[in-house]
């Protein structure tokens, strides 16, 4: 385990999940959301794992309730002189709505600024999805604007709303 939450249990993506993390990234519900447009074979994500999850410049952590993956979570785009990051994830379609992304993105936020020293967590999501920003928000993410018509999902162009997160609003709202 590398992060435990109250529900949530937090570790690296190994070898064995990759069953599991091709069968959902290719889920309509999944690749919507995270903007993918293609589907993605073994080998297509055998050398993700080999060169993104496996490499030096991101931090890529399974979901887990119950030894059961749900999941994943990671921070990438670190710019170390800036102290910043961005902050992805995505639960399976039958473990949504449970709080489990939630728990997650908290405890990621939590290492990212006490344990990374990030001073700022930037994210961002489709306007169609509603959960996701719920899910920001409630963790203190602010809406910093909007790069319109910027990705093409479903076959039409869609906006997509960045957020932010600062360390002192985080501490301020309770996040330490």
């Amino acid at each position: 385990m590398f992060l435990e939450g109250e529900r949530i249990a937090l570790r690296p993506i190994e070898e064995e999940d990759l069953e599991f993390l091709q069968t959902q990234i290719n889920d309509p519900t999944i690749w919507r959301s995270i903007g993918r447009s293609r589907p993605l074979n073994g080998e297509q994500e055998r050398d993700f794992f080999d060169n993104v999850v496996c490499g030096d410049d991101t931090v890529d952590l399974l979901i887990g309730v119950d030894s059961t993956p749900v999941g994943t979570i990671g921070l990438f785009e670190f710019d170390w002189e800036a102290r910043t990051a961005e902050i992805g994830y995505w639960i399976a379609p039958d473990h949504h709505d449970r709080g489990y992304g939630t728990e997650a993105t908290e405890r990621v936020v939590q290492y990212a600024f006490d344990q990374l020293g990030l001073h700022r967590i930037a994210a961002h999501v489709f306007e169609f999805n509603d959960p996701s920003q719920r899910l920001l928000e409630k963790v203190g993410f602010t809406k910093e604007g909007v790069h319109r018509d910027a990705d093409f999902v479903d076959g039409e162009h869609r906006d997509v709303y960045w957020y932010g997160l600062l360390e002192d609003e985080w501490r301020s709202d309770g996040g330490d």
